[in-house]
């Protein structure tokens, strides 16, 4: 692909379509070189963690006849979990973009992973965005939604989703 990227965001939640997306964003992908008073062009490693309300899925319920008061400490035990979790993706990630020889920026947001990627698509003024498809049938589709099918039809850029060849 054109040697005139400047910036590419690869989206990746730790499943191994978005990996083979960023193993074929870093093997297929040219960025613009840079020029001799600008920066170079960049990938950007992005992963959307989900709200601690929505990464439970639980509640651990109200105080009976009293305020609407948080439990610190589960809210504080569920963003570190997810910190790991990220922690753990990025790992991955940046293990694939070393043995390929290239330098990458991370990003984190937290949100509706549609949204959030839309968004930083356009925060970040890319050029293209990259992701994987997890390929859900059309029951699994229609109750759970489809990142990639969003964000091709929502994002400021051109999309190329990586599909598995499997």
């Amino acid at each position: 692909m054109s040697g005139n990227l400047r910036c590419v965001i690869v989206a990746v939640d730790g499943s191994e379509e978005s990996m083979k997306a960023l193993r074929w964003a870093l093997d297929n992908i040219k960025l613009r070189l840079p020029p001799p008073d600008a920066e170079a062009g960049s990938f950007i490693i992005l992963h959307v963690q989900s709200p601690p309300s929505i990464a439970t899925g639980l509640n651990p319920g109200a105080i009976p006849f009293g305020a609407d008061l948080e439990v610190p400490a589960f809210a504080a035990a569920i963003e570190a979990h997810q910190r790991r979790i990220t922690e753990a993706i990025f790992d991955h990630a940046l293990k694939i973009c070393s043995d390929k020889n290239v330098k990458v920026k991370t990003e984190v947001v937290i949100g509706d992973s549609k949204e959030k990627i839309c968004e930083a698509v356009e925060n970040l003024h890319a050029d293209l965005l990259v992701m994987g498809s997890r390929a859900f049938g059309p029951i699994k589709r229609m109750f759970l939604g489809s990142v990639s099918n969003y964000c091709a039809n929502h994002a400021q850029c051109p999309v190329m989703i990586v599909k598995d060849t499997a």
